[in-house]
């Protein structure tokens, strides 16, 4: 990780820009501390050499089997065995036995190329601005083509006309009842838990199953995501306890130190999938009765009598979990399958993972009782196991993959130009996106950790965490790096990366910086930890005193309202609904979302990225005072292309799920009957049945592709 300073990058000096909102002129620089202005301008040189014909202004990024899968320098210290922890990691993933009521496993919200299609109750409100009404739909209500987008213009390509709609509800994944934990289960794998009536997602007097208050994202690639969830809450650095980090006050994990259980405080970097795991299992919402702790998920998948996937049919052929499985093979090849592996949980930790964490024979005294020191140290096995799994789900063998490997027939001529659209910068007479300012990088997202901290020329400017731009409005404004306003919904609806964590700090890196920066804001002071460089945290100056003469306060602001994590753009053929309200149902929605220039620009005009604009060339109305006038059907045709090129992002192997993109069993509810059949006070779950898929795929076993959202083409606007 390197130094972070600020400053502006004048259009003057590099002379790159083509206008002033273009990201070039806006985006500033996060000088690096040995870096000068001239050689500034030799790497921007660089970036501007001639390329390929079909990349004309920027470099497209390599092919994703050139980049190295990011992983703790220091896990060894943790793990004994890389592959039993990979297994151990799958069969949590998909064990629906994870969820307080036995049924909801994390693979229930990440189960079609790592996201969730579902449509029958699959609607919230919008619960994160407030608002407990439901307008697409109400509680387990199914969605169908014609409610999208949820946000819908006269004219799809012109942000001036008409709204005739604009809904804050949220596409999302429904997860558990309402229901406090109370204990350990009777017997089987369902806790006990008292069920409270649900004042919003109840229909005729019967709860139905939570809905997340944001789309689920895809977990494939997810690996290289500097922090994860929309709002980054998932912290670069694992601490072995929750997804928060170095904020967590609280975080550490047991070290049988002399045959006593000993807590300390651990760092695990580059493990913000680990920090991602911890949280669902925990959530009221996602997979847990109200208040139930890690170590009572550990006291229950540890109980001998509970089978790893034991609800669950596992095939012998399954790539990592196949050796486990208690399903069989005949000698003349006929498949038996069965439900459940051949060991159980602390057999697959104790392969897994050193000694000095499970094995002290003491308890470990909690608020809530005593737990073994496996147990104690469920999330931390859980955390890491859960992220070497889902380090294997990289999809890098795209036809785009194989294009930048050098096979120029991979990709179709119509996808090869949505690329140079995708890469080029919007001006007028031209026709470009600029989509490549902020899904870069070779996951086709700023996020990355590729991106952050990184250098990495031919998709931006190098960034930190902390970064400089001109906003929608002419000012400039500091923001994390990765994260923008796009103006899908008013900012007030969901604060995004200005949430804050359990304990009262921003998530947000230059929130943060403001805090230690700022002496006479009344705020709680960030403690930025030792292992950290604080110069990574750039200091927010303006002032006389300024040498890049930046005004007070109009250039020390901060863009973090509103603002989400770039997603990658890698199987979205198969991963709709798409934006962080689920709010569009296909690629062409979303084409038409960024041809108009975004839905709430004037309304979010501080925070607004300056790159979202209606598009030249995209656009059948763009804004006359840029762009020239476009033929409706020219534009038409190259949003296709785009699209077209989306779709070249496509693995086939998650399409068909082949290794390592195969699963076990999985029962995944699907709406409800308004009857009591289980609970009371509950409806009578429809559950939805994914079968078990070996390595070969799901030709293999007589079934076709999986499909899109809603089984609608791409290339149609519902």
């Amino acid at each position: 990780m390197k130094t972070t300073v600020v400053c502006d990058m004048k259009t003057t000096v590099v002379g790159i820009a083509k206008r002033p909102s273009s990201r070039f002129a806006a985006r500033r620089l996060g000088q690096w501390a040995a870096v000068t202005l001239l050689l500034v301008v030799a790497l921007v040189g660089v970036m501007l050499a001639p390329g390929p014909t079909w990349a004309q202004n920027l470099s497209a990024p390599p092919s994703l089997k050139t980049i190295l899968v990011p992983e703790p320098a220091n896990l060894s210290q943790f793990v004994k065995s890389k592959a039993a922890a990979i297994a151990l990691g799958k069969a949590l993933f998909w064990d629906m036995q994870v969820g307080s009521d036995a049924v909801q496993s994390c693979a229930s919200c990440h189960f079609n190329a790592g996201a969730d299609i579902r449509f029958k109750n699959a609607v919230s409100p919008g619960l994160n601005g407030g608002d407990t009404l439901f307008q697409v739909v109400g509680p387990n209500g199914t969605l169908n083509g014609s409610m999208f987008p949820f946000t819908q213009f006269l004219d799809p390509g012109d942000r001036n006309s008409p709204m005739i709609r604009s809904w804050n509800d949220i596409a999302g994944s429904q997860g558990v009842y309402n229901t406090t934990y109370v204990g350990q289960p009777n017997s089987g794998a369902v806790e006990q838990g008292t069920v409270v009536p649900d004042p919003v997602f109840n229909v005729k007097g019967f709860n139905t199953r939570r809905v997340e208050p944001r789309n689920a994202p895809t977990v494939i690639n997810a690996v290289f995501n500097f922090s994860n969830f929309w709002d980054g809450r998932a912290n670069f650095i694992f601490n072995g306890s929750s997804p928060f980090g170095d904020s967590d006050p609280d975080a550490g994990v047991y070290v049988n130190v002399g045959g006593v259980p000993t807590k300390q405080r651990v760092i695990i970097p580059y493990a913000s999938l680990a920090s991602q795991a911890v949280g669902p299992p925990g959530s009221p919402f996602e997979m847990s009765f109200a208040g139930r702790n890690f170590p009572d998920i550990g006291k229950k998948l540890l109980n001998p009598k509970i089978v790893p996937l034991g609800q669950q049919k596992v095939h012998p052929k399954d790539s990592v979990l196949g050796p486990y499985a208690i399903s069989t093979i005949s000698k003349r090849g006929r498949v038996s399958l069965s439900p459940g592996l051949n060991t159980t949980y602390a057999a697959m930790i104790q392969a897994a993972f050193n000694n000095q964490y499970w094995n002290s024979k003491q308890s470990v005294i909690l608020p809530l009782g005593a737990y073994t020191q496996m147990e104690a140290n469920f999330s931390l096995f859980f955390g890491l196991a859960v992220q070497l799994y889902e380090a294997t789900l990289v999809s890098d063998d795209s036809p785009y993959d194989r294009f930048m490997d050098g096979n120029r027939s991979a990709m179709s001529p119509s996808a090869q130009e949505g690329l140079n659209i995708f890469l080029s910068v919007n001006e007028p007479g031209g026709v470009g996106g600029s989509c490549i300012n902020c899904h870069g990088t070779s996951t086709f997202s700023n996020a990355s950790v590729m991106h952050v901290g990184a250098t990495n020329f031919g998709a931006s400017l190098p960034e930190g965490l902390i970064e400089r731009m001109v906003m929608g409005d002419g000012g400039g404004s500091f923001y994390d790096a990765g994260y923008y306003d796009i103006a899908v919904r008013p900012i007030d609806e969901d604060l995004g990366r200005a949430g804050t964590d359990p304990f009262g700090y921003p998530l947000s890196f230059t929130e943060r910086a403001l805090m230690v920066y700022n002496a006479n804001l009344n705020v709680k002071a960030f403690p930025f930890p030792g292992y950290m460089d604080p110069t990574l945290i750039a200091p927010l100056p303006c002032g006389p005193n300024d040498p890049f003469g930046r005004v007070c306060p109009n250039d020390q602001r901060v863009a973090t309202r509103g603002v989400f994590k770039v997603p990658t753009m890698r199987n979205v053929e198969l991963t709709g609904p798409y934006m962080h309200n689920g709010g569009e149902a296909t690629l062409m929605n979303v084409m038409d979302f960024y041809a108009r220039g975004g839905n709430f620009a004037a309304t979010n005009i501080s925070t607004f990225d300056p790159d979202v604009e209606p598009l030249c060339g995209l656009a059948p109305n763009p804004d006359p005072l840029f762009c020239p006038p476009t033929d409706p059907l020219v534009a038409e045709a190259n949003q296709n292309k785009v699209v077209d090129f989306l779709l070249a992002l496509t693995d086939e192997r998650v399409r068909w799920e082949k290794a390592p993109f195969d699963h076990p069993e999985l029962s995944i509810p699907n709406g409800a009957r308004l009857k009591t059949c289980g609970t009371p006070g509950e409806a009578c779950d429809n559950m939805l049945a994914l079968p078990a898929i070996g390595a070969d795929g799901r030709a293999a076993e007589g079934l076709g592709p999986i499909g899109t959202f809603l089984n609608l083409d791409p290339h149609i606007t519902p």
